[in-house]
């Protein structure tokens, strides 16, 4: 369990499991519920159940941030090793952030930060230069681009969950891998 300091308290991060799913799917529905409060037509509750979890936790990684190694869930993501349906093929070179989500009832300012560069530090640990990730709105896109993302394209038709097919703004952060700092 590695640790980053935000505004206080400390954040943990370790990987999901099964134990954790309920958990998970609480947080995006209350992600989603904050969504539509605030005007943001993205996602909506009971959209991603516990299906949709487990599969994420059996195909790739799902990351939570909690406070203090005991502490409540500030926060999660899932971490993905290709994302054919947004980016094409690719050869293995990036790490793919997916539902960054914050509990804000629990979650420091600057918690999706913290959970965003230790998703980057993950991806660079497993010699992967590139962080990349989609968004269909200007106001996440504008989050991204000020932690240093850059728009790389658009997909005018990426099919998601449940098969329904949206545009979204492809972006990308390089990263300084472990065979970048031996050089």
């Amino acid at each position: 369990m590695s640790e980053i300091l935000t505004s206080a308290p400390a954040l943990s991060f370790r990987q999901a499991d099964e134990r954790d799913i309920a958990e998970l799917v609480r947080l995006r529905d209350a992600a989603a519920r904050w969504q539509m409060s605030s005007g943001i037509d993205q996602w909506k509750p009971g959209e991603l159940g516990t299906d949709h979890f487990r599969t994420r936790l059996a195909e790739g990684e799902v990351w939570l941030a909690t406070l203090g190694p005991d502490g409540p869930t500030a926060g999660a993501w899932e971490l993905w090793w290709d994302d054919v349906a947004a980016w094409g093929a690719q050869p293995p070179v990036a790490g793919y952030v997916h539902r960054l989500m914050t509990d804000r009832e629990t979650a420091p300012a600057g918690a999706g930060r913290a959970m965003l560069a230790e998703a980057e530090r993950r991806i660079a640990a497993a010699g992967r230069g590139l962080c990349r990730l989609d968004c269909r709105n200007a106001r996440l896109r504008r989050y991204y681009e000020d932690a240093g993302y850059t728009v790389a394209g658009e997909t005018a038709a990426k099919q998601g969950d449940g098969g329904k097919r949206y545009a979204v703004t492809l972006l990308e952060k390089r990263l300084a891998t472990s065979a970048d700092q031996a050089c």
